[in-house]
């Protein structure tokens, strides 16, 4: 698909509005004429949309062409469309703040892990920890989960201390993760070794000549 913006010289008196799915014929400024089916129209700043054949006679691809008609040097209706678009879906507010306040977070804890002074494995465990407890900091060079599990170098479950009983819940559960990481990291960098096959020493194919 291929997307071209057309604008030069100005045409006045262009405030017609355009029906979904009409067929419009457009004089750019170069004299060209672009000839397609109205898939939008922007009446503030004059930009029509166009679903145009494609210039490689692929029948599966289009091109769209967006013409700023402020500056088209002509434009005909040739098909008016009696289409009427059904209205458009109440947008959840709610919803979009929310994926962006999730976004928002996720970017910083990306930021925090990188401005950590830790080694890449460090980084990404923390950033592991963070898709399902929000309440992850950096102390140092120590991951500190909830303000009282600290996982310290080399960040394996023998180092996740914490402040109470070792057998707690929350200590108990972040060294699963912690566990679970260390053999996910473990079997990707297995799997992701190339092998390497020694080849086997040739068998001679003829004995050596017997002495006279």
């Amino acid at each position: 698909m291929a997307i071209n913006f057309y604008g030069k010289h100005k045409m006045a008196g262009v405030n017609e509005c355009f029906s979904i799915g009409s067929v419009v014929m457009c004089t750019n400024c170069f004299d060209e004429e672009i000839e397609g089916e109205v898939l939008g129209f922007e009446p503030t700043t004059k930009m029509l949309i166009l679903k145009c054949p494609s210039t490689n006679n692929n029948p599966l691809l289009n091109n769209i062409n967006i013409v700023n008609l402020a500056f088209a040097k002509d434009v005909q209706v040739k098909k008016e469309s009696s289409f009427n678009p059904p209205p458009l879906p109440s947008l959840n507010l709610n919803r979009l703040n929310n994926r962006i306040k999730t976004q928002i977070q996720d970017k910083k804890r990306q930021i925090s892990a990188r401005s950590a002074n830790v080694s890449p494995e460090a980084q990404k465990l923390y950033l592991t920890i963070t898709k399902t407890i929000p309440e992850v900091t950096w102390q140092g060079q120590n991951i500190v989960v909830y303000d009282q599990v600290i996982i310290s170098p080399p960040y394996k479950a023998d180092n996740v201390k914490g402040t109470g009983n070792q057998e707690d819940k929350a200590i108990l559960y972040i060294k699963n993760i912690v566990e679970k990481f260390v053999k996910d990291t473990a079997s990707q960098q297995v799997s992701s070794t190339p092998t390497t096959h020694r080849s086997k020493p040739a068998a001679a194919t003829a004995a050596a000549p017997q002495p006279q």
